[in-house]
């Protein structure tokens, strides 16, 4: 059986989008350029940096990976995230690991299309307007953040701490 060449960020996005429309999502997608920082994103795409959520894979175990999403002013706050997972231990993979996993390569990650379904864990102030990753770079989905989290099925609980 032939190698199946590397989806490219349009591949990707694409996935991304097609699994917010089968989740019966209504967003507007955002395109743009290159940015330097969480905040230069959230300019472009006309919100706040803390309606930017950050997708970000942890591994609980061998086989056992999760998604976090994360309010882009905040992170994870790890005692909370290990007492709510019941585990002493949670880790990042390796990028090649995320990627192997998802499908996304690290800073086009989504929890919108991943090729293997991972739970969600999304942080109680996941609400109101808010900017997802559209599985390619410089590629965003806008749209309601308790719609996102109802239609992943996320598990609501406070896990995350002021950045800094």
């Amino acid at each position: 059986m032939p190698e199946q060449p590397e989806p490219t960020d349009t591949d990707r996005s694409a996935r991304a989008i097609a699994a917010a429309d089968a989740l019966g999502l209504t967003y507007e997608v955002t395109r743009h350029g290159p940015v330097g920082s969480l905040e230069e994103a959230a300019a472009v795409r006309g919100i706040e940096p803390r309606q930017i959520v950050k997708t970000m894979v942890v591994r609980v175990a061998d086989g056992d990976h999760r998604f976090v999403l994360v309010p882009g002013d905040r992170e994870i706050s790890w005692p909370q995230l290990r007492a709510l997972l019941g585990v002493n231990r949670i880790s990042m993979p390796s990028a090649d690991a995320a990627r192997e996993v998802t499908g996304y390569v690290r800073g086009t990650i989504t929890p919108l299309g991943a090729t293997t379904p991972l739970p969600v864990i999304a942080d109680s102030r996941v609400t109101g307007t808010v900017s997802v990753g559209g599985g390619g770079y410089g590629v965003a989905l806008t749209l309601d953040g308790d719609a996102l989290v109802a239609a992943l099925g996320a598990t609501v609980a406070d896990v995350t701490a002021p950045a800094g």
